[in-house]
């Protein structure tokens, strides 16, 4: 039998024992915080976590306002959409085999602002998607159709290419043809 601890041994072990417990919560613990996959537009890189909620305004901004000015492909899609959800996938590969010829892509998702952090980003891990991705939190989204395309009834989904001077050069409402956006995106950006 083992000879009783003294209170200097017990206090060392005790003291033993929590670094150990520490040091085995940190590293399960330090994983959790590492950053999340981003992507770069833009210069201002963005992670899928942190979607952000823009209004009509901001949504303006993100398709006029753009340094350096490069082209940009738009898809406004919902997680309750059906078309959305199938063709996603393509959008995620069209983003990355052209972000680096100079094609920025952003997707604006019109869920509900309580799908924010629940629902979108699942769906966006799910499908490895990289790109920028706002969620459009407007009551009345008219102004912000008629801002995107007067044109558009503002069904899903609906993708929209526009060149490096921010006019529409391409634009499709429902599930997109592959081929076809890709020979349009060529156009802007194919000798690069």
């Amino acid at each position: 039998m083992a000879a009783p601890l003294n209170a200097l041994e017990f206090q060392n072990m005790a003291k033993a024992g929590l670094f150990l417990l520490l040091t085995l919560g940190l590293s399960i613990l330090v994983p959790s915080f590492a950053a999340p996959a981003q992507s770069q537009t833009g210069g201002a890189a963005k992670s899928l976590d942190k979607i952000r909620a823009i209004n009509t305004e901001q949504l303006k901004g993100l398709l006029v306002k753009r340094e350096p000015a490069r082209p940009l492909l738009v898809n406004f899609w919902a997680t309750w959409c059906d078309p959305c959800r199938d063709e996603f996938p393509d959008l995620v590969k069209i983003d990355n085999q052209y972000r680096p010829k100079g094609l920025d892509f952003i997707s604006i998702s019109l869920d509900d602002l309580a799908d924010l952090k629940t629902a979108v980003p699942k769906f966006l891990r799910e499908m490895h998607a990289s790109m920028p991705v706002y969620l459009l939190n407007v009551s009345d989204p008219e102004p912000a159709i008629n801002a995107v395309d007067p044109a558009w009834g503002g069904a899903l989904p609906a993708t929209f290419l526009y060149n490096d001077q921010g006019r529409i050069v391409y634009k499709h409402f429902g599930r997109l043809n592959d081929s076809e956006l890709r020979a349009e995106i060529e156009k802007l950006v194919g000798g690069k």
